[in-house]
């Protein structure tokens, strides 16, 4: 979320930022908006303020036995009264128009961001690792996990429709080894490039305005998955309301038809008021752990003396990948369901742009000590994510697909996540409390890290060796072949 004030007070440079996001200006619009609401908080002072001399007023006018007075000055405040009412229900108006406004608007781009409007304006950073070799054709990993009765997507379809697998066996174990590994990196001891992360088991559902928080709401509300409550509860609710219609259909026909009608009105009122409750009462699966773990701080005013704080979570996460129309239709790349190691990370504005870096090295170190070749990415301004000001992409090489993959995503947002949350800091040598920055990325995706693993590790015969860093996990196992 912007600061109003900021963008009154830095209204070029706003707009400038906005046109590198490919974005029309937008200052003019919210600055008038805000002045309405300034200038409609005036006014509601100068009707407050007449009101209560107004009362006074009236008191020493009946004092005087000055009726006719008394009655003129009743009538104004009576008047001052509506105006006042009216007054208030504009300002709330236009607070939710600024705030509709404000929250739909993008975070701001770096300077060191890069300027462009798609994927094709990323800027290499570096590349780690050389693509292997093969003396065969690389197959994909849906193609491996079939072969090796572990990847089942003919039993996840008959479940749950597409976009979803069953893995088995040793593939299955090896989902759970990457995890548990990735968690043990992240949260050893701190080095300038691994450890220091609090492992964390945050909730799966959360409310909207967790959402809201991170940006995922109310922008991005066809990406996730919502729960509406219990459908038990919403069938009672829309039964009762058929009842209560049924119920009136004699008087509907008979003597007082009038009534009747009435009631079913009132009934269906009822009825949509009680379906508004449950949707309001709705929660969200979350799409990623960073939804969880960065509102722990909403709300809150930190000591910086517990500042950089950082989290860890190795969840499932949901994504209804609303706008992934026939992309990355077969195999694991894409799925509804998948896990992922998250890293979040609350820092003060200062340290911010280090712990980026630092966390992007957190997120290579575990490709590193797999052996997976990757290159990290800086996005270009048109490729970024809504709260991002900055952001790296990891891509590690698929030989089946010939390509680099997106497996991580490390962002710092600034103070724009923390605004949406009022998240804050008290900074150790006093003042008022600042807003934190916050940063979140993969470390990593684990679903993605097992496709890496499989496509980069495969052999001629179909079968997969295991990295030696995950055979501790795999109880020693060295290599995955078909049963």
């Amino acid at each position: 979320m912007h600061d109003i004030k900021w963008i009154r007070d830095n209204a070029s440079a706003f707009d400038a930022a906005l046109k590198r996001r490919g974005l029309e200006p937008l200052s003019d619009k919210l600055v008038a908006l805000d002045d309405a609401r300034k200038a409609c908080l005036t006014q509601l002072q100068d009707a407050q303020g007449r009101r209560n001399a107004a009362s006074k007023e009236i008191g020493k006018a009946k004092g005087a036995k000055d009726d006719a007075l008394a009655a003129k000055l009743m009538a104004e405040v009576a008047a001052l009264k509506e105006t006042l009412a009216s007054g208030e229900a504009r300002e709330r108006e236009l607070d939710a128009e600024i705030k509709a406004a404000l929250e739909v608007i993008p975070n701001l781009p770096r300077d060191d961001v890069p300027f462009g409007t798609d994927e094709t304006g990323n800027v290499e950073v570096r590349k780690i690792g050389t693509p292997g070799t093969f003396d065969f054709t690389p197959k994909q990993h849906f193609e491996l996990g079939e072969q090796l009765g572990m990847m089942d997507f003919e039993a996840a379809q008959k479940i749950s429709g597409a976009r979803f697998v069953v893995l088995k066996g040793a593939l299955a174990r090896l989902e759970r080894a990457l995890g548990s590994f990735m968690l043990d990196v992240h949260t050893g001891k701190a080095t300038d490039t691994a450890g220091g992360y609090v492992e964390h088991n945050p909730p799966l559902l959360v409310k909207d305005h967790s959402a809201y928080g991170t940006g995922n709401l109310p922008k991005f509300s066809e990406d996730l998955f919502k729960t509406a409550g219990p459908s038990s509860e919403l069938d009672k609710v829309l039964e009762r309301a058929q009842q209560s219609i049924l119920s009136l259909g004699e008087a509907i026909v008979g003597s007082d038809p009038e009534y009747g009608i009435k009631q079913i009105e009132l009934t269906k009122k009822y009825r949509q008021e009680e379906i508004e409750r449950i949707e309001k009462n709705a929660l969200y699966l979350i799409p990623t752990a960073e939804v969880s773990l960065t509102n722990i701080v909403r709300e809150s005013i930190l000591d910086e003396s517990q500042l950089p704080m950082r989290m860890t979570a190795w969840t499932p996460c949901f994504r209804s990948e609303a706008g992934a129309a026939g992309r990355d239709t077969r195999g694991m790349i894409r799925q509804h369901q998948f896990s992922k190691v998250e890293l979040v990370s609350v820092t003060t504005p200062e340290t911010s742009l280090a712990e980026h870096e630092r966390m992007t090295g957190c997120a290579e170190e575990i490709l590193k000590r797999l052996g997976l070749p990757f290159r990290t990415m800086l996005l270009c301004t048109g490729d970024m994510g809504f709260a991002s000001q900055k952001t790296y992409d990891i891509e590690v090489w698929l030989p089946g697909q010939n390509a680099y993959r997106e497996i991580s995503s490390c962002s710092v947002c600034g103070d724009f996540q923390a605004r949406r949350m009022d998240a804050r800091y008290r900074p150790k040598d006093g003042g008022k409390p600042v807003h934190v920055h916050t940063l979140n990325g993969s470390g990593l995706a684990v679903g993605r890290t097992l496709v890496a693993v499989l496509e980069n590790y495969q052999q001629a015969d179909g079968s997969v060796i295991i990295p030696e860093v995950l055979r501790p996990y795999m109880g020693g196992m060295e290599r995955i072949s078909k049963a």
